[in-house]
């Protein structure tokens, strides 16, 4: 870093300047500060020929602004005579100071930045990140803004979220809903599978095109239960609505095929001596 020399900075006499000086230093922040506004401009058609998100354009508009700006006034300083170097020296100390002083912000702010390029959801997905779950609203350079299937709103720093596991529910059209049931010994396998199968044809919304047949296995044989499992493809949209729909008619088909539903018991036997 370059030293900082404030007596250079502060010895600087304004008797120095003339009329003369002073008119055309006028003129050159005039013409720079119109060159700077037009550089801006070509800058925002440019980026809005990319697919990035608009918050991330404005902020890497309103960098370029500041930079612009700064430079404007570096030029011109300099043209004055003011020791540009020391002025540089000062703000580069004062950046530092500020950006120590602001750490965590910068880092949510690095971490919007990566969300907005590497755009893993967008508004309005379903996800889990930063371990909140629920539905995107609005991506923030700072903050992510996430409503939960309860209706409350959660604002999650990006920083929590780019350094986490995302899961996003919502990229893909077609969801798996996985159930476990669990059904007796005495029941045959046969007949629950059919029961399973009869559940499965009364709910419409479940897919049966190629590729998403509907899936009825054995999973394990437990200590007083045999567990089926039960795969089904959906739209996106439909997966809660399925999950219970299905719950509730597996239980009227188990009970219309007397298939009992078993649950943890103990069966002691008696031997007389």
């Amino acid at each position: 870093m370059p030293s900082i020399d404030l007596n250079k900075i502060f010895n600087f006499s304004l008797g120095q300047l003339t009329v003369e000086k002073i008119v055309s230093a006028v003129f050159l922040l005039v013409v720079l500060y119109i060159a700077a506004r037009i550089l801006v401009k070509m800058l925002k058609k440019l980026l809005s020929r990319f697919p990035l998100d608009r918050a991330l354009q404005n902020f890497i508009v309103s960098v370029c602004r500041v930079c612009l700006y700064v430079l404007v006034g570096l030029i011109v300083a300099d043209f004055l005579g003011v020791p540009t170097t020391s002025l540089v020296a000062v703000f580069s100390v004062a950046g530092l100071a500020i950006s120590l002083s602001i750490q965590n912000t910068l880092s949510n702010l690095a971490g919007g930045v990566i969300l907005l390029i590497s755009k893993p959801f967008a508004a309005d997905h379903y996800v889990e990140a930063g371990g909140v779950g629920g539905t995107v609203k609005e991506i923030g350079l700072i903050y992510t803004k996430v409503a939960t299937p309860d209706n409350k709103i959660i604002h999650i720093p990006n920083s929590d979220i780019s350094s986490s596991r995302i899961i996003n529910y919502s990229t893909e059209e077609f969801r798996r809903v996985d159930v476990t049931y669990s059904a007796s010994y005495d029941a045959p396998l046969e007949t629950v599978k059919g029961a399973l199968e009869q559940a499965i044809a009364t709910i419409p919304e479940i897919l049966h095109d190629k590729g998403h047949e509907p899936t009825v296995a054995v999973t394990n044989y437990g200590e007083s239960s045999i567990d089926y499992v039960v795969r089904v493809w959906v739209k996106n949209s439909d997966y809660w609505p399925v999950n219970f729909a299905l719950n509730e008619a597996v239980k009227y088909s188990f009970d219309k095929n007397n298939v009992e539903m078993t649950y943890p018991h103990l069966n002691v036997h008696l031997v007389k001596p």
